[in-house]
């Protein structure tokens, strides 16, 4: 398997040879295809050139040394072989040097018809032949001024010239490639390790967080924009498992610890009636107790299971129907009606008189209201006050339950909707209370997709959760 950092390097040397290559060939090309065009212009040029020449001296430029001198500055100037030819073809002047060996050869008769008839012809190949070596050449046949053939002007140069200035080219071109493989050779280890460095410190912390090392964190602050919000997410997500597994822990010691109660009475109730310590005649009051602790531990299962299904698959919409919140909420204070009385409270209710139909779980959005009317009436002070709000509030439903009393701590506050959370014994040292009916209350609220809160100041206590209207 191969590594990020082999990967990289292999990635970024083949990108980076490719390139060259390509560059390389397409400079070189369009090098090579300038180079022959202005060669064949230089030669074009030229023989205009030296056709105006010939034309100036007429039928004398045979003879005549001023035309001959004038015709090697020509050639020197344009770095080009000049012939001149007779009407037939036969070289008579050449500026290679005097009595050459290209005095005296000839033209092909077609290429000289051609020529003399104004169409292109294929010189290259007939110039080719003429000195014995690849050219490239341009030729203008010259007339008399009364339209008769007087010679041919043929301009040509070595290709091998031009193929000289394209290998000098290519040898510059290998020479900086090499230079830049070299320099990519020694930089993109560098660079391809300072970028798998970070990947690689991810993975060790993984292998550490896999041994449950979750205190383990990677460094932060990285160059690369996506590493670093990698590194930053990775750092987030160790944060998160961390604080799952502390509440994991959490949950485990406190249902350990709220199961161990009833089990240890129920334990010793059996233990002393069959070791005698509880006589027979006792039995049924303790079986009676035993049999109320079996209950209880039922009831704590079934809430678990109730939270468990509502986290994991939310209130399917088929159970939600449109209902009216008030008359749910006078039915849960009904409930409650002899404990109010045992406890000489106030009921304050604040409902509007036409009711307020949402649409909801009913007997999910039951329970909620129970839940919170059983924590106001178990926490509120003796002769105090139980209010009970609900009001329309845009298109939602907000239901307030509120008690006189005690007031929670700020600090307790974020805590209260916590599972087994108890703020402390003066508030919550019933037998039947396990810290759970809040936190009921929110994971019933959350499926819903609604919010809920609680404010306590000033004496005053009030949960507040928020149901969407019946359209």
């Amino acid at each position: 398997m191969k590594t990020t950092y082999r990967r990289q390097f292999t990635m970024i040397l083949c990108l980076l040879v490719a390139a060259i290559l390509v560059i390389g060939l397409s400079f070189l090309y369009l090098f090579d295809r300038y180079a022959q065009d202005h060669q064949k212009q230089s030669l074009d040029d030229t023989a205009q050139s030296v056709t105006e020449l010939v034309q100036s001296y007429s039928a004398t430029y045979l003879n005549s040394w001023e035309f001959r001198t004038n015709l090697a500055v020509a050639a020197r100037a344009s770095d080009n072989d000049i012939v001149i030819c007779n009407s037939e073809g036969v070289v008579c002047i050449c500026m290679e040097r005097s009595n050459c060996e290209h005095l005296g050869k000839r033209l092909d008769s077609d290429t000289v018809d051609t020529l003399f008839q104004g169409e292109k012809a294929k010189l290259n190949k007939a110039v080719s032949t003429l000195y014995g070596d690849e050219r490239m050449a341009s030729a203008i046949a010259v007339l008399n001024s009364d339209g008769s053939r007087l010679c041919i002007v043929v301009v040509s140069v070595q290709k091998a010239a031009i193929t000289a200035l394209t290998e000098k080219m290519l040898r510059v071109f290998l020479l900086a490639a090499l230079l830049i493989l070299v320099a990519a050779l020694l930089a993109i280890p560098i660079f391809t390790r300072r970028e798998a460095r970070p990947i690689q410190e991810m993975a060790a912390a993984a292998r550490q967080i896999a041994h449950g090392n979750l205190d383990v964190r990677v460094p932060t602050g990285n160059e690369n924009e996506e590493l670093e919000e990698l590194a930053v997410a990775f750092n987030n997500m160790t944060l998160a498992l961390k604080n799952s597994e502390t509440i994991r822990n959490e949950f485990v010691a406190n249902i350990s610890h709220e199961l161990k109660t009833p089990m240890t009475t129920i334990a010793g109730y059996l233990d002393g009636m069959l070791d005698g310590t509880i006589p027979p005649e006792k039995y049924r009051y303790y079986m009676e107790l035993v049999s109320t602790e079996a209950r209880r531990l039922s009831r704590l299962v079934r809430s678990m299971l109730d939270i468990s299904r509502l986290r994991d698959q939310g209130i399917p919409a088929d159970q939600k129907t449109n209902f009216d919140i008030c008359e749910a909420a006078g039915q849960a204070l009904l409930c409650f009606e002899q404990r109010i009385n045992q406890k000489k409270l106030n009921v304050e209710i604040d409902m509007p008189d036409e009711g307020l139909t949402i649409h909801a779980a009913q007997d999910s959005v039951t329970q909620v209201l129970y839940n919170l009317i059983d924590n106001a009436v178990k926490f509120v002070n003796e002769g105090g006050t139980l209010s009970v709000r609900i009001r329309r509030h845009g298109n939602s439903a907000m239901i307030s339950v509120g008690n006189t009393g005690k007031t929670i701590p700020p600090e307790e506050l974020p805590l209260v909707f916590d599972r087994f959370h108890k703020i402390d014994k003066s508030r919550s040292n019933d037998r039947d209370g396990w810290g759970l009916g809040l936190y009921i209350v929110k994971t019933i609220v959350l499926a819903h997709g609604e919010d809920v809160y609680v404010t306590s100041q000033d004496g005053k206590t009030e949960f507040t959760f928020s149901m969407s209207l019946a359209k």
